[in-house]
């Protein structure tokens, strides 16, 4: 990849200690190369920590390069769509580019049917707990309040039985059970995000 894109006269950001797999840093997260086992194809991905999606793969390293470049240069997406037919820019990756990733994960959670779909209408129903980018882990949500860090304020919560919960600092800490009525105000001060209405 670096020989192809000194060749084309491009910077597509691989470093220098890049062996088999290749991590691109961007302004619009993180960009991975992972090559396929079976065929020649390389399939792009996009990263913010704990979390990543396919965008697209080609056989055509040249294309790859293109579009990794042009994905570090902040190209917009519908010019990338329409120049490298191969991308599959969803939702996600435009709210990613827009620098507001929150709001598309949650809706794409709730709508997916994966995960503990009753305690994600749980957490999301509150105002201030929304603003947070969630995962789903083993079972658990998982909170962060800036989704483009991963050393960021964090917690897991899951449901262990019918109003009662289980959650936990991150990194590190021991699950600590809560009752229904506690779960909003022990997740709002662990990601000491603002008390508000619950």
């Amino acid at each position: 990849m670096r020989e192809t894109a000194r060749r084309r006269g491009l910077d597509a950001g691989v470093p220098v200690w890049a062996a088999d797999d290749v991590t691109v840093e961007t302004v619009r997260g993180y960009v991975s190369v992972d090559p396929s086992d079976e065929v020649r194809l390389f399939r792009v991905r996009v990263h913010i920590p704990d979390f990543s999606w396919e965008i697209g793969g080609t056989d055509d390293l040249a294309l790859l390069v293109d579009v990794i470049a042009a994905w570090r240069d902040g190209v917009p997406l519908d010019v990338l769509s329409a120049r490298f037919p191969f991308l599959e820019l969803g939702e996600l990756a435009e709210a990613l580019a827009r620098g507001e990733p929150t709001a598309a994960q949650w809706t794409g959670l709730l709508s997916s049917g994966f995960g503990p779909g009753g305690l994600l209408r749980r957490l999301h129903r509150d105002d201030v707990l929304r603003t947070a980018f969630p995962t789903v882990t083993h079972g658990a949500v998982r909170l962060r309040v800036d989704p483009m860090n991963a050393a960021s304020r964090q917690v897991l919560v899951r449901e262990l039985r019918e109003g009662c919960y289980e959650v936990a600092r991150l990194p590190g800490a021991a699950w600590v059970e809560v009752s229904d009525t506690g779960l909003v105000s022990w997740l709002r001060a662990a990601l000491d995000v603002p008390r508000g209405p619950a």
